[in-house]
């Protein structure tokens, strides 16, 4: 007799079925938590007292975003000449930091819009947030390309506005491309995140206890009452825009990798530069959305229960395929330069390792091509402390691979009276940790006073709250506050 168990066996004999209790997914919010507690939970980080700990944590980031500013104030005043860029690196850290943040928007995007349309529950928690990362680091990398340029007063003839000098745009300039990919992208971006918000923002102005509150939670959620009506076109809206934020996802990427790879510069000249920007940028998109929940979930006890250790571990699951794609990608580069036979390709990749720019892209390949493969081992992966390091490390080695693309290609060109070096000034390095500055000031201000993810879309994922789930609580009485 065969051991096989058909389909019609296991009808007429139940207890010879398999057990599939074993592959259940896990629930989306743990201790069997109803509707009432998630509304609570969520609301008490906006409606409670303001912990000490945020006014130090607000007062650090600022600190280190009103010097950002005032090295950027200085820098216009006086001129690029502050920094350290020269020739031939005439982008340095200022291009380098835009990458950085432009590509670090790029997860938000993919867990919140991508996510979503593919029905992919586990993310729900962790949405709202990596989309509210995707808008301040959009912010962040804005300030750049409007400062380089050295001028800022004439930064308005990159856009197609009628003037009396009769100058139109450069449309082949990829500067000019930029400025379109940074602008569509926050507007698209920030209009996905706001609309998700409006159903929470009117549960906090119906809860509200104060006439200001009330006044202004009333504002921001637009008259929402929560009928069917409303909810037909929200979700028909939501949709929508999560669509169009999945197409920016990848033409954003493509348009600043299109920076590099449209020229005939060595390092930079290469087809392969857009799928390099995408994966490296879902990588370090990742870490950050780890770097930030992890802290958070310890931080307020009650979201213990909504951002769950397995939630986080499919985050690095994440990280660990986008950083295998990366490593791919190392190799494919130097594969590429070599195959090509082109002297300065490969005179290029030398330079990029054995230069005096080598240290970079040495921690860059050490970082990237070790510590994601780390988190192939279940023990790592669940070890929430360990991530948060790890996660730290990997946005480390991302910016080190930015510069060791960006500006060590540019040390050696063609000709070999040109090559030099490039060493960071003191405003430098203080404009970018001011850019880190105003990133954590502007999501303290929004994990304080606003819901930091979906309430209706996790109460939605609750058992019991679909009539045709496969819940033991078809009605949801199994559901403790």
């Amino acid at each position: 007799m065969s051991a096989t168990i058909t389909n019609a066996e296991a009808v007429k004999d139940p207890q010879s079925a398999p057990d599939l209790s074993m592959i259940a997914r896990p629930p989306q919010v743990l201790n069997n938590r109803g509707p009432l507690w998630v509304t609570d939970a969520v609301c008490s980080i906006v409606e409670g007292k303001t912990p000490i700990w945020w006014y130090a944590a607000i007062s650090i980031a600022g600190t280190f975003a009103a010097i950002g500013g005032a090295c950027i104030l200085y820098m216009i005043c006086t001129g690029v000449g502050v920094w350290g860029s020269n020739s031939p690196a005439f982008w340095a850290w200022d291009i380098t930091n835009f990458i950085f943040w432009v590509s670090m928007a790029h997860a938000g995007s993919f867990i919140s819009a991508v996510l979503f349309l593919t029905r992919q529950k586990w993310s729900l928690s962790i949405s709202r947030a990596a989309e509210a990362m995707t808008v301040f680091a959009i912010v962040c990398a804005g300030v750049y390309p409007a400062i380089h340029i050295g001028r800022v007063w004439f930064v308005w003839f990159l856009f197609p506005v009628p003037n009396s000098y009769g100058m139109w745009p450069n449309f082949s300039s990829p500067l000019l491309w930029d400025v379109f990919a940074v602008t569509s992208y926050l507007t698209v971006s920030s209009l996905f995140w706001f609309a998700g918000m409006v159903p929470d923002l009117a549960v906090l102005r119906d809860r509200a206890t104060t006439k200001v509150r009330k006044f202004c939670y009333g504002i921001v959620s637009l008259g929402w009452l929560g009928n069917a009506r409303q909810w037909r076109h929200y979700e028909m809206m939501y949709v929508l825009l999560a669509g169009l934020t999945s197409v920016l996802v990848v033409t954003v990427t493509t348009i600043v990798a299109s920076d590099c790879a449209t020229s005939v510069v060595p390092g930079w000249h290469a087809t392969i530069f857009p799928f390099y920007f995408m994966v490296g940028a879902v990588y370090s998109g990742s870490a950050t959305v780890l770097t930030l929940l992890i802290p958070l979930r310890s931080l307020y006890p009650q979201l213990k229960d909504l951002i769950t250790p397995s939630q986080l571990e499919k985050v690095a699951k994440l990280l660990l395929m986008m950083g295998s794609c990366v490593a791919y990608v190392y190799v494919f580069e130097l594969f590429n330069a070599w195959y090509s036979g082109n002297p300065f390709e490969r005179g290029a990749f030398w330079e990029r390792f054995n230069g005096t720019a080598g240290w970079y892209a040495i921690t860059c390949l050490s970082i990237n091509l070790t510590v994601p493969q780390l988190f192939w081992f279940k023990r790592i992966r669940t070890c929430l402390p360990l991530v948060f390091v790890l996660a730290i490390l990997c946005n480390i080695g991302m910016w080190f691979e930015r510069f060791m693309i960006v500006t060590t290609s540019l040390l050696h060109d063609f000709l070999p009276s040109s090559w030099g070096n490039f060493h960071p000034t003191i405003v430098d390095i203080l404009t970018a940790t001011g850019t880190v500055g105003i990133f954590f000031t502007l999501f303290l201000l929004f994990i304080r006073f606003v819901p930091i993810m979906s309430m209706n879309e996790l109460k939605a994922a609750l058992p019991g709250s679909q009539p045709h789930g496969d819940s033991g609580h078809p009605t949801g009485e199994g559901h403790s506050r």
